[in-house]
């Protein structure tokens, strides 16, 4: 006879009851197999929510992802995979609020000052010609250059602005075109630890105080590295592959910059110190490429392509050599084209688009005086970025400077050849 007299022999006794018995049921093994998968999924997608919030939230607050909510939000989603997602709802944007067509722009926006200058015939490129406009009739004073910016120490400017309206549709916008000597000024690539990535690079922001006594002007670059289609050469090293046939703003040792098709206006050499490369030209031959009205994602961008009306900047080169940057809202790829083929330019290049990332700043000042944000005057008013980015530590993308060469500090003469 057995004993269960005890607590322990007693809950053995239950224990062997069958299950109908305890109400205890056991499920097949898949059943708790599928539970631990379910709660391991569930961990996951909770701890990757997490972390989509919290860098989110980062972005959001971050000035180098932008300077509007929207546009933080755009290069957050863009580095977290959704690109195509952003696109489509930033062409939807785009589709609904498109740049109101007619009217007319105020009669302020077309620039200030005489553009009658006094000064020495030789030691610099002749200015300018007056543009023509896109639109039907041009308005007092527009496509008219005014000297902007320091001079040198013979009184020459090395920069002059003008502003027309980007086409005979969007008559009440402004954009805002830029003429540069390269005899009297010089080019320096700055690169980020964003655009191109990685680093650290000999010239990165911020702009130092020490090299600020000659700056005369800084600007945007183009696109992020994964939509620019193209490779990033800078301090003797090849960061990205370049391009053959890709759109490239070349800087050689001696400062020169030019604009050109790589592996046909130039290629390797010695004396090439940066390459910055973006989409194809949109300007060949002083003549608009072919395709500018087609919907080629590779050749004009796959973030909004050429056909928006958005705000656009590019840059040419003259036939003289003299360096064109355009810039303003109401641009499409094609009347990106025109106006710098307006203003001069033999052969040109889409640089970066969008509110947030096109601006052109030049400087003002004694010569020698270091200058800063402060000191900087947006080519339009209506650029969103201010000046001061290209002097703070958190600027990570690539742009460009223009300081005088020390001959136009001296007034001795110079040439810009390689």
């Amino acid at each position: 006879m057995t004993d269960d007299s005890t607590p322990q022999t007693r809950q053995a006794r239950l224990d062997r009851r069958p299950p109908h018995v305890t109400g205890q049921i056991r499920h097949p093994k898949f059943v708790y197999w599928r539970r631990r998968v379910v709660l391991v999924v569930s961990v996951l997608t909770l701890g990757y929510a997490l972390y989509l919030g919290t860098t989110l939230a980062f972005a959001l607050t971050n000035q180098s992802y932008g300077v509007s909510l929207s546009a933080r939000g755009a290069e957050w989603g863009r580095e977290h995979g959704m690109g195509s997602i952003v696109t489509w709802v930033e062409q939807r944007y785009y589709s609904l609020n498109a740049p109101k067509k007619g009217g007319d722009p105020s009669k302020n926006d077309f620039g200030s000052g005489s553009p009658d200058v006094n000064i020495p015939r030789e030691g610099h490129l002749p200015a300018p010609a007056t543009v023509s406009t896109p639109a039907k009739v041009a308005q007092a004073g527009e496509g008219v250059w005014h000297p902007v910016g320091r001079r040198t120490s013979a009184g020459i400017p090395a920069m002059y602005e003008s502003f027309i309206r980007p086409d005979a549709v969007h008559t009440s916008y402004v954009i805002g075109l830029v003429w540069m000597d390269p005899t009297l000024l010089e080019a320096q690539l700055y690169s980020g630890s964003f655009i191109p990535g990685g680093g650290p690079y000999k010239h990165s922001a911020p702009i130092l105080p020490k090299t600020t006594g000659n700056l005369v002007a800084a600007f945007n670059a183009g696109f992020r590295m994964q939509d620019a289609n193209g490779g990033y050469y800078t301090d003797g090293k090849t960061v990205l592959p370049l391009r053959k046939g890709g759109a490239s703003v070349v800087i050689y040792n001696s400062g020169k910059l030019t604009v050109g098709e790589w592996g046909r206006d130039f290629k390797m050499t010695s004396d090439v110190r940066e390459v910055r490369q973006n989409l194809d030209l949109i300007v060949d031959n002083a003549k608009p490429v072919a395709g500018l009205d087609a919907t080629n994602t590779l050749r004009w961008g796959k973030t909004l392509g050429g056909k928006f009306d958005v705000w656009r900047s590019g840059i040419g080169v003259t036939s003289n050599g003299a360096i064109i940057y355009a810039g303003g809202p109401a641009l499409t790829i094609g009347s990106l084209a025109d106006v710098l083929i307006r203003a001069g330019a033999v052969r040109a290049m889409e640089l970066d688009i969008n509110t947030d990332w096109v601006q052109f700043s030049s400087f003002n000042a004694k010569l020698g005086k270091f200058v800063n944000g402060g000191d900087g005057k947006k080519l339009l008013s209506t650029m969103v970025g201010p000046p001061s980015r290209y002097f703070t530590t958190w600027w990570n993308r690539d742009f460009f400077t223009m300081s005088f060469r020390e001959s136009a500090l001296t007034g001795t003469t110079t040439t810009t050849k390689p």
